[in-house]
């Protein structure tokens, strides 16, 4: 029998055949699903201050672990034999916006550059290779539903355990995380302590750098949480799922943020068309039910909410950051289509803006705002085309899911310059590549939607059990017998 002739299950080697060892859905060794849910744990879970003796910021466990996933992606291009086979639009956007990043960067240091700023853009560069590290390895590697759902369990997991330390925080006053020290790593840099806003409370930060992060942070993950409450395969898992739900939206709330609410909003917008009425209604009510909780135990909390965006006029969240924009658009004139320097514009040389694309614009010009763009829309686009490719509401819900994590990130780079506070980062390149996961899962040609190597869909010898395997990325009991 030929490779071509396989299955369209033979992504889920369980589903090939009735007999097939359920330990064929074990993977036997570390892949790519393995390593990023790996890296998920240790950048979300491990307080952001804590990094590798002897090393910057990027030093922290998680980043550690993102930067040799992009190792490991680039060395295997070197080999024929270990590309992954197909073709992968997310590659070209990433490699645009690789490009533009180190032409900005070669351009401001042709125009000299402060000890700073030269610390900034080098930190910036290696960071954005993490950035595209993860993104890659999850369009490529992730072999097929069953890996990339139980990623995204690991990925929902952990913002439950953030949006925890977040609820002790808020309701106690108390920083868990002063607790949570690993040994052989060193505390460095900026705690972001309690900050009393309004009649709500103390927001807080759990292990990121900054209430905002937390807020758009666990916005990224809330999707998927919905996503396993409406469709986990038991009715156990869905209670779960739902719990998970529930915790993450009051995790949003303890940030007192309107980047939170915000990316909440922009989530329903997306997922609304692609809900049943029956699901709407039980969201509703869900929602409904949270709140009036939520008011009932702490009125101030909801009060302050509610009022966040009154009289933008004359509230100092939206006047301070517009008096900036005249002196950001002086610099941007300077160099308006690649930028002063990729990282140049950083604190406390230049005022902080709070405003991704801002910053983007500044640093890396008309161009690289395009490339950051490209980006979303790439992801977009991605996840799109395989929500219309996807035969299961689920599938199609899980799409959407991914959808509105690019709307998200679009949005909120508004609000804050989010490509700076690296938990945040790095799992929006994680939401990225999936959307590259999704597209090829659901591509109609097998060489396109496998992650299997070229070695093995090119070798003859091998026959159809051994592609599926490698298709799979795992081998049961029974191979090994």
């Amino acid at each position: 029998m030929s490779l071509s002739a396989t299955h369209t299950a033979d992504l889920e080697p369980s589903l090939v055949f009735d007999q097939t060892y359920l330990t064929r859905r074990r993977p036997t060794y570390i892949d790519a699903a393995a390593l990023l849910s790996l890296m998920t744990a240790l950048i979300m879970l491990v307080p952001s201050r804590l990094i590798v003796p002897g090393m910057t910021d990027l030093g922290r466990p998680g980043l550690v672990v993102g930067f040799l996933l992009f190792c490991w992606w680039v060395l295997v291009r070197f080999s024929s034999h270990l590309v992954m086979t197909g073709p992968q639009p997310m590659r070209w956007a990433v490699l645009l916006f690789m490009v533009t990043v180190l032409i900005s960067y070669a351009a401001g240091f042709m125009r000299g550059l402060t000890t700073m700023e030269a610390n900034s853009a080098d930190r910036t560069v290696l960071f954005f290779c993490v950035f595209i590290g993860v993104a890659l390895t999850a369009a490529d590697g992730v072999p097929n539903w069953y890996r990339l759902r139980g990623l995204l369990k690991v990925l929902v997991g952990c913002a439950v355990l953030v949006s925890g330390i977040a609820l002790v925080q808020y309701v106690f006053n108390y920083d868990l995380t002063v607790h949570m020290a690993l040994p052989g790593l060193e505390a460095k840099g900026w705690a972001p302590g309690f900050e009393l806003r309004g009649g709500g409370g103390y927001r807080v930060a759990a292990t990121t750098t900054h209430y905002i992060e937390l807020a758009a942070l666990l916005s990224l993950v809330l999707p998927f949480a919905i996503h396993f409450a409406c469709f986990a395969h038991r009715p156990e898992r869905r209670r779960l799922g739902l719990v998970a739900a529930v915790l993450i939206a009051v995790g949003i709330t303890t940030t007192i943020s309107r980047t939170g609410i915000l990316a909440v909003v922009l989530m329903f917008v997306v997922l609304i068309p692609v809900w049943r009425w029956r699901l709407r209604y039980n969201i509703l009510l869900t929602s409904v039910g949270v709140f009036a909780a939520l008011a009932v135990v702490k009125p101030g909390l909801a009060r302050t909410l509610l009022h966040l965006f009154d009289d933008p006029g004359s509230n100092p969240a939206f006047t301070v950051r517009a008096e900036r924009y005249p002196l950001a658009f002086q610099y941007f004139a300077q160099d308006p289509w690649i930028g002063r320097g990729t990282g140049t514009w950083t604190a406390p040389q230049y005022q902080i803006l709070d405003n991704q694309w801002l910053v983007t614009l500044i640093s890396n010009g008309v161009v690289g705002v395009i490339a950051l763009a490209g980006l979303h829309i790439t992801g977009i686009v991605l996840a799109g085309l395989a929500l219309k490719r996807s035969a299961s509401d689920e599938d199609r819900h899980l799409c959407a899911a991914l959808i509105s994590t690019q709307v998200i990130g679009i949005a909120v780079a508004g609000t804050f310059d989010s490509l700076s506070f690296m938990t945040y980062a790095t799992i929006l390149a994680l939401t990225l590549g999936m959307c590259g996961t999704v597209w090829r899962l659901t591509h109609p040609a097998r060489r396109v939607r496998t992650s299997t190597t070229q070695w093995f869909l090119d070798n003859p010898r091998l026959d159809l059990s051994h592609a599926r395997r490698a298709a799979s990325g795992s081998t049961s009991v029974g191979d090994r017998r």
